[in-house]
């Protein structure tokens, strides 16, 4: 089969089409033929050397798709329309998914569009739910609000009553952020958004941060949060080393809880999907939730989209087509 592989780490230019074998899937795993898929900031990563793939998954940039299933298993039928979050194999024409991580796509929906959901929502919807606890009425803060996993926190704080706050570093992303609900939205390059949340709020603060950017944004998202605050780490785009405030932490008890998806034990994202699943299908069916889609690239323009992503040109998801 053909897919995306790269002989040795480095630039997007490194990655160039060549022959991989067809995955053989497993106990309860579908084998898809892959019509789309995403690029996700961990794919750059990887390509990069810097964040290797589990040891059980497959070596191929990837980490969502959508598809037709060729092997069924667990209730599902061959030519089923599907889309799952992966762990790795993306990138490529067949790959396979647990039976219990594939979720169908709506009939209304094209590959391309359900290519645009798996790993951002479920990455929102682990953070914000699961983790964070948001309830309706709290107001939650969305760094970084025009990326894939912003817009669609952005969209599921609204779907579940809460407030909305987002941040951007580029003026021209922030009416994305107000369409899609965002209820105020912060350039971070022209403001302090500690500032600015605290006069949205009143002074009292969030109840959630959902933070991609880590050590720079540490000790405002400290001052950002509302006693009891939750402080979800998803990302860690500005670096990993600061100074750190334990004073604020506990002043405020805060939760701070750092999680990737990828990561997270094959049970926990089965029992994750069922609740995505049930949640937002029917907002995706009725347009309630929708994917965002920033460009769409063929699978062969793979260094392009991952050069398109690394210079923070996107907003929403970058598609990679393969049909």
């Amino acid at each position: 089969m053909k897919a995306i592989v790269f002989d040795q780490p480095g630039a997007p230019t490194v990655m160039h089409i060549g022959d991989a074998p067809v995955p053989i899937p497993g106990p309860d795993e579908l084998l898809i033929r892959v019509h789309a898929t995403a690029v996700n900031r961990a794919d750059t990563l990887q390509r990069r050397g810097n964040y290797p793939p589990p040891t059980d998954a497959s070596p191929i940039l990837g980490l969502e798709l959508a598809g037709e299933v060729t092997h069924a298993a667990g209730g599902f039928q061959v030519g089923d329309r599907v889309m799952a979050v992966v762990t790795g194999g993306g990138y490529a024409e067949f790959a396979t998914v647990p039976a219990g991580m594939a979720m169908h796509i709506p009939d209304t929906m094209t590959y391309e569009d359900a290519a645009a959901i798996p790993e951002v929502f479920l990455t929102a919807y682990l953070n914000l739910f699961t983790l964070g606890r948001l309830q309706p009425g709290e107001t939650a803060l969305v760094h970084a609000g025009a990326s894939g996993v912003g817009t669609a926190a952005i969209q599921l704080i609204r779907a579940a009553g809460g407030v909305a706050l987002a941040t951007v570093r580029n003026t021209d992303k922030v009416p994305i952020c107000k369409h899609l609900g965002a209820a105020h939205v912060i350039d971070s390059t022209v403001e302090n958004f500690a500032d600015a949340v605290l006069a949205q709020t009143g002074g009292q603060g969030v109840q959630v941060i959902l933070d991609f950017v880590g050590a720079p944004f540490w000790n405002d998202n400290l001052r950002a949060a509302a006693m009891d605050g939750r402080l979800l780490l998803v990302g860690s785009m500005g670096g990993t080393v600061g100074q750190l405030d334990l004073g604020a932490i506990m002043g405020k008890r805060l939760i701070i809880t750092g999680r990737t998806l990828r990561r997270t034990p094959l049970a926990q994202k089965v029992s994750l999907t069922r609740t995505f699943e049930s949640f937002a299908m029917p907002r995706f069916a009725d347009g309630r939730l929708k994917p965002i889609i920033d460009s769409t690239f063929e699978l062969g323009d793979a260094p392009s989209a991952h050069q398109r992503m690394e210079a923070n040109l996107n907003t929403g998801k970058i598609i990679l087509r393969l049909t």
